[in-house]
């Protein structure tokens, strides 16, 4: 029995040293070095990839944010405001609803198949809009001209990027809504539309909120 007992208690102690020294190189050594590395190289990305205007940070490159107007009394969701680019739907946030706050605690799809009747509504309305919130009195949107993009949400429901073909379309609302000329808001976009990740991955975009940052520095300077 002491024999017994005194092998329980080393493998137990022995258990213990191991749990300890696992503890210290996973859970405080790796991080620390990973963490070190990261910041060392890639500063910008281990941050968050923030974005910073006017001094301080306004968001990250890598979330979309809403341009909305406050929501008046009523108003189940806020409608928004035509003098920024807007980005793409937010369908696919919230548990059962929909959610059009960015909430960063919700991402997701919209788990519905292609011929769901609401997806369905969504895409004719969203388009719908996109056509009478972009037709100005001297540019009238075609329907044929919105692109999916802008009538869908992303798989997360968070993506900070619109299609140059989207942004294109919203040139002159946004030009009139700040009083602006056409070819000043074409140039921003034309400057801050990126090509395929290597020239193959990914598709063509355009970063809606570096665009809006752009946007208002020009007009403080106009």
């Amino acid at each position: 029995m002491n024999n017994s007992a005194s092998n329980t208690a080393r493998l137990l102690g022995a258990g213990l040293r191991a749990l300890l020294l696992l503890t210290l190189v996973t859970g405080v050594l790796y991080p620390l070095v990973v963490t070190g590395i990261a910041q060392g190289l890639f500063p910008d990305r281990a941050n968050g990839s923030e974005v910073k205007a006017d001094g301080r940070v306004v968001g990250s490159s890598l979330i979309g944010q809403a341009y909305n107007l406050p929501l008046k009394e009523g108003q189940e969701t806020p409608a928004p405001d035509l003098k920024w680019f807007q980005g793409r739907p937010q369908n696919g946030l919230g548990t059962n609803s929909v959610n059009t706050q960015y909430e960063l605690i919700l991402s997701g799809a919209t788990n519905r198949s292609g011929d769901n009747e609401e997806l369905i509504q969504w895409v004719k309305d969203a388009k719908a809009a996109v056509v009478k919130d972009n037709s100005t009195g001297t540019y009238k949107v075609k329907p044929s001209q919105v692109p999916p993009d802008a009538v869908t949400s992303s798989g997360s429901g968070l993506d900070p990027n619109i299609s140059p073909q989207y942004a294109d379309i919203q040139v002159h609302r946004v030009a009139e809504e700040n009083g602006l000329s056409i070819a000043q808001v074409q140039k921003l976009v034309d400057e801050h539309a990126e090509g395929r990740t290597l020239g193959f991955m990914g598709e063509p975009r355009v970063n809606v909120l570096e665009l809006n940052i752009a946007l208002k520095e020009l007009v403080a300077k106009s």
